[in-house]
């Protein structure tokens, strides 16, 4: 392997990222010719030696214990969601499996049918990936409605929302915060690779990203670890005008790579309406239909 790898990778930006008085010790000043603690330091406070230390970090040594890995997570400060990362990249650098690259991801029927399911409000499964590998006719119409609404149904140029949201100036106008929605997607996306560091379709993700957007190297770089979950955004869309959602991800007991994204709004709120008025204006399908609307949806807006 070339290069400290994922792991050695996080560990040093979470190094990075601490200060000594932050653990307790003494700084030394303006001499300090590193960002952050120094391996010594780190390796001091974690109980461990330098050199030990210095090789799990750099990549050339692999068999951390449980143990060893507790103690330098309690000295990097890590929270719970770091902690795993850290055992899942260590766990990962001890097995080293070969890399393959893996066959296109499949929607389960009972997928499809928990999706057909919750077609009252906007939903979709995404992937590993982010790959959209489903979405209902309001899920579509709501987050990507410029595009066809057939994508998912082949498997070699499915929509990505992590290249949407990157990439794609539509979904970059869709959020009102689009920093935070997007930190939330690179921290999922860390959990990701380390659930699956040899992936060669993720890494060509991250690689693209990486090559075309400068956000995106910014935020790879902080290393930060975040389950994008739940979480409430606004979204300017260009039918129905402002929309407040709650986005929730689902665990899918079958298919634990994927997850159901679903889309909710307060009973009885302004977004809710225009929520309902999207489903109208898109039950008349897809693409088309939506166009046709946008003059209807202005006369509402305006009233």
């Amino acid at each position: 392997m070339d290069g400290p790898g994922p792991l050695g990778d996080f560990l040093q930006a979470r190094r990075a990222r601490l200060r000594p008085e932050d653990v307790g010790l003494r700084d030394l000043g303006p001499r300090r010719r590193v960002a952050g603690l120094r391996r010594e330091e780190l390796a001091q406070l974690a109980g461990v030696s330098v050199s030990y230390y210095t090789r799990l970090e750099q990549g050339q040594s692999r068999g951390a214990s449980a143990e060893v890995l507790e103690a330098i997570a309690r000295a990097l400060l890590l929270d719970d969601h770091e902690r795993e990362h850290l055992n899942r990249l260590a766990g990962t650098a001890r097995r080293a499996p070969l890399a393959r690259r893996p066959r296109p991801e499949k929607l389960a029927d009972e997928t499809r049918d928990l999706l057909r399911a919750v077609d009252g409000v906007p939903a979709m499964v995404l992937g590993r990936r982010t790959d959209v590998l489903a979405w209902n006719t309001l899920g579509h119409a709501l987050l990507a409605g410029h595009l066809d609404v057939d994508g998912p149904d082949n498997p070699a140029g499915r929509p990505n929302m992590s290249r949407m949201l990157f990439l794609d100036p539509h979904c970059r106008e869709l959020y009102a915060d689009w920093r935070r929605k997007t930190r939330a997607v690179v921290g999922n996306l860390r959990i990701a690779v380390g659930r699956h560091p040899r992936d060669p379709l993720l890494a060509e993700l991250i690689g693209e990203l990486t090559m075309k957007s400068p956000e995106f190297v910014a935020l790879w770089g902080d290393h930060r670890v975040t389950p994008c979950d739940a979480a409430s955004y606004d979204l300017h869309h260009p039918v129905v005008g402002t929309v407040t959602v709650t986005q929730q991800a689902l665990s899918i007991a079958r298919s634990p790579d994927q997850a159901l994204i679903v889309c909710t709004t307060p009973a009885g709120s302004p977004s809710e309406e225009a929520l309902a008025l999207l489903r109208q204006l898109s039950g008349g399908g897809g693409r088309q239909g939506l166009e046709l609307g946008v003059g209807q949806a202005k006369v509402v807006q305006g009233q």
